[in-house]
């Protein structure tokens, strides 16, 4: 409950939710707009930063998997 016509702070999980949708280029422009007042650069950065480990990590996966 934070001051009035301010939005809340959305939580970590929101965030990442957030970038992973923007990830895979299925993001409304709708969410985008309502999102740009609520989310934290930082909790963004962070978990730009975990989503694209995840990625690098499922790619050196599928390259040893085809390549053994």
């Amino acid at each position: 409950m934070g001051e009035p016509g301010k939005p809340e702070k959305a939580s970590f999980l929101y965030s990442l939710r957030a970038v992973v949708w923007s990830f895979t280029g299925l993001r409304r422009k709708s969410d985008f707009d309502k999102d740009s007042a609520r989310l934290n650069p930082v909790h963004i950065v962070i978990a730009g930063f975990l989503v694209v480990a995840c990625l690098i990590g499922v790619l050196i996966a599928i390259v040893k998997f085809a390549v053994a």
